[in-house]
Parts: C-alpha cells; structure tokens; sequence
C-alpha cells in the first residue's frame, strides 16, 4: 500500500472589511485579514492544522501587521470583531505613499519622483 503525506504551509484570506487611514503611509485604504497555518496532509487532503497566525494587510501600502489572536479567531469563525491599533504589531513597513510614483531609468539609474515619460538625464524612456 503506498502513502503520500507531506507538512507544508498554507494561506487563507478571510473575510473581513474596514476602511481606516494607514498609519504608515496616510492614505486611504481597508484592512485585509488572513491567516497563515502550517498543516499535515495525507493524499494532498489537509488533516491537521496548527501553528495558526493572523495578519492584517493595508491595501494603500502592503504594510503587514500581526493581529492579536483572539480577534483573529473571532473574525475566522465569522463573528463581529473591530480590530483597533491596540491588536495590531507591527511586521513589515510597506511603501510609502511618495514611493508608488517613483520611477528609475532602466538604461542609466536615475531616480525621480516627477512624472517624466523620458529620463532627463539620458533621454532614454521611462
């Protein structure tokens, strides 16, 4: 009789929205929640879950926080939660709202944060 099972790492997105104003770059985005686990399976069949983790994405600037874990556990079995500052540590900084227009020539390395459709220093096109 032949067995495949394996340990692995999974994602799952859940459901949840609020729009708030980001600490980290000022812009207007919502909150996106997901879980991150680790699990057993057995025929590609996830048995066991464990190692659960919650996290919040800012939609405006990708910056990831990790969200208290019974207000993850609320919001992943459908239940009303608010998520305020105080549950949210940060993880990782995402951009900040100067840097999405930040362009770099491709030809020469210059930077700028103009809306140039060529490099003023090289004449290349951005």
């Amino acid at each position: 009789m032949l067995f495949i099972f394996g340990i692995s790492q999974g994602r799952k997105l859940l459901d949840y929205t609020k729009t708030v104003i980001c600490g980290q770059c000022g812009g207007y985005g919502r909150y996106q929640v997901f879980m991150t686990y680790s699990y057993f399976s057995i025929f590609f069949i996830p048995i066991i879950k464990w190692n659960r983790h919650y996290y919040v994405q800012m939609s405006c600037c990708n910056t990831v926080y990790e969200l208290n874990s019974e207000k993850g556990k609320q919001i992943s079995r459908r239940e009303s939660a608010d998520i305020s500052e105080q549950d949210l540590t940060l993880v990782q900084s995402g951009h900040r709202a100067e840097e999405w227009n930040y362009k770099k020539c491709s030809s020469c390395g210059y930077e700028t944060s103009e809306n140039f459709e060529y490099c003023p220093k090289c004449g290349q096109h951005f």
